[in-house]
């Protein structure tokens, strides 16, 4: 029996179309998760103290030395705060970018980096690794970086405007 014997379960268009619109669920999940992440940290003030319980600092201290990288954690030492609100404003562009389609493989890339400098620094010490969901995130970032964005995106707009201009 070949392949083309086989009776399938969905008609050949609605195949397509799940295989055109595939990356959107992760898409919408890792944009939301980057926004509401960004938007977390921006409003918590707590968070955005050099020392206290909750704050970048005390968490930086507190990961320092079971990190991967503890140079990375004592880079961010040098001002806590100022590190906590790039961060944060990163997340949040990253999670705007890819939900909006805007430059998604740079904001992927910026996503896949904030995960990694995550997973190096904060949840290096999470044993199994699995339990440890920044790696999760780096791993769903590369998808994202090899196809971008090409369905419901301004991406698409752009594309397709530029290739009717040059028509």
């Amino acid at each position: 029996m070949t392949r083309t014997d086989v009776p399938s379960a969905a008609p050949a268009g609605l195949r397509e179309q799940a295989a055109r619109y595939a990356l959107l669920p992760l898409r919408i999940f890792l944009g939301v998760t980057f926004v509401y992440a960004g938007l977390d940290k921006l409003t918590d003030s707590a968070f955005l103290s050099a020392s206290g319980p909750g704050s970048i600092g005390e968490l930086m201290h507190g990961v320092r030395d079971t990190s991967a990288i503890p140079a990375l954690v004592d880079w961010a030492l040098l001002s806590p705060v100022a590190f906590a609100v790039v961060l944060a404003i990163g997340e949040l562009l990253v999670g705007l970018g890819v939900l909006a389609g805007l430059l998604t493989r740079i904001a992927a890339t910026g996503g896949a980096l904030i995960s990694l400098s995550l997973w190096l620094t904060v949840s290096w010490q999470v044993s199994p690794y699995y339990y440890g969901n920044d790696l999760i995130y780096l791993m769903a970032w590369i998808p994202m970086i090899l196809a971008g964005a090409p369905y419901l995106s301004l991406d698409s707009v752009i594309r397709s405007r530029r290739s009717r201009r040059t028509a």
